[in-house]
């Protein structure tokens, strides 16, 4: 790497103990996986060469969904103005391309609404965001904040590269992990819901799973959320059972 030896040596190292504590995220709790990923953001700002802030923007379909972890207010800020007016570098990196560099905010002309928005609202000039993923139905990236204006030079742009691969390692983990919760949730609640279909028109397990099917597909509903209507009534309707 280019630039301070100091630095590069810092952020080698940084990315080396990252690296670990993704390996081991797979045996870690969902609250485990969050810190890590937390940590993962704050060591990213202190090791991009210039960067004070930085957070990672989670939208769907080119908008600001939330900003699940960041340094300070500033990137929770950029992110809510993005949301608010629907464009922004954070929102393109994620949608239309890889990186976006930013020099001076100021004389960005491809977001002009933003652009005058931050310069009114906030100190920060530079800004740098990587692509962490895009699945088509959503999209994350990872983004670095500055005030100066060309605070960031290609050392940064190398170095948040790779914080942007470990950032989106770990949240893949964090997503399944609540993923498989949420499975879990839902698996309980249908349960549960048959179960009480079964005590209420004397029918087995096969004939109370189809009726939450039937009852869901009429309503144009999700199983789960039947299941879970009819748990928190604790009565549930007399359908026309065949």
């Amino acid at each position: 790497m280019r630039g301070n030896p100091e630095a590069a040596a810092y952020s080698q190292s940084e990315l080396f103990r990252l690296t670990e504590m993704v390996r081991n995220l797979p045996q870690q709790g969902g609250a485990d996986a969050q810190a890590t990923l937390d940590e993962i953001t704050e060591s990213a700002a202190k090791s991009v060469p210039g960067a004070q802030h930085a957070g990672i923007t989670l939208t769907r379909h080119c908008k600001v969904l939330e900003t699940p972890s960041a340094t300070a207010g500033y990137a929770v800020q950029l992110d809510e103005i993005q949301g608010r007016l629907g464009e922004g570098p954070c929102v393109s990196s994620a949608w239309q391309h890889h990186t976006i560099h930013i020099d001076d905010i100021a004389t960005e002309d491809r977001w002009p609404r933003y652009r005058d928005e931050v310069l009114r609202h906030t100190p920060i000039r530079s800004i740098l965001s990587f692509l962490m993923f895009n699945d088509r139905q959503t999209a994350g990236a990872l983004n670095f904040y500055a005030e100066p204006t060309h605070a960031f030079d290609d050392d940064s742009v190398e170095v948040g590269f790779a914080f942007a691969t470990h950032t989106a390692l770990a949240w893949n983990i964090v997503r399944r992990d609540e993923q498989f919760h949420s499975a879990l949730a839902s698996r309980d609640i249908i349960g549960q819901a048959k179960g009480m279909l079964m005590e209420r028109f004397s029918i087995d397990a096969i004939g109370a799973f189809d009726l939450l099917k039937r009852l869901s597909q009429e309503s144009n509903t999700p199983v789960a959320e039947i299941a879970r209507r009819l748990v928190g009534s604790g009565r549930p309707r007399d359908p026309d059972v065949p």
